[in-house]
């Protein structure tokens, strides 16, 4: 019987998706990637198919994802991003083999240089993290307002001033928390 995992937390950049693999940093952590099945099947849904993952590859995965979650976060505080992170995002990104190549649609589609290679797949995240801490990229680097999460992400929004990680998960989260203090409040009043 496959094990139940808690669902990706998907977004539209791949860098700061990777980064929501581990969510609820500041409370009770969630893992959505625990074992090399679960990272195959994340980077094939961001078009990155692997068709195999060893534990050791799983464990280079979580050094980059928190090595650009940490990059991120500085620049999204706007202090100075940590040398070590910055070595390993630098590293990944030079080890990676993968290629861009245009389909007849007219789409950007990565090709590993191998399918097994789950190190390729982790150079363009790397490759894609880059881009968006130095900058490259309209949008703003910021961190989701939950206290539980401070998740890292890029907000697109027109006036770059999104609040939270995913709207239907933290945003709902803390209205319904806001909802019912208000009401606590109101039946205190009413006493």
């Amino acid at each position: 019987m496959r094990a139940e995992f808690p669902d990706f937390r998907l977004g539209s950049v791949l860098a700061t998706s990777f980064t929501g693999t581990l969510s609820e940093r500041q409370g009770t952590s969630v893992e959505r990637i625990p074992t090399p099945q679960r990272l195959i099947d994340w980077l094939a849904i961001y078009g990155l198919a692997v068709n195999s993952c060893t534990t050791a590859q799983l464990e280079l995965a979580k050094e980059l994802r928190e090595s650009i979650h940490a990059a991120a976060t500085a620049a999204a505080t706007q202090s100075p991003l940590p040398a070590p992170a910055v070595q390993v995002i630098n590293d990944y990104s030079i080890q990676g083999r993968a290629a861009a190549i245009l389909t007849p649609e007219g789409d950007r589609q990565w090709r590993l240089s191998s399918p097994s290679r789950v190190e390729d797949a982790l150079g363009v995240i790397a490759a894609d993290a880059i881009s968006i801490i130095a900058g490259e990229r309209d949008g703003k680097l910021a961190l989701c307002a939950s206290p539980t999460c401070q998740a890292a992400f890029f907000d697109t929004s027109q006036s770059r001033t999104r609040k939270w990680c995913d709207m239907n998960t933290c945003g709902n989260r803390q209205k319904k928390a806001r909802f019912n203090a208000n009401q606590r409040q109101n039946t205190k009043s009413a006493e």
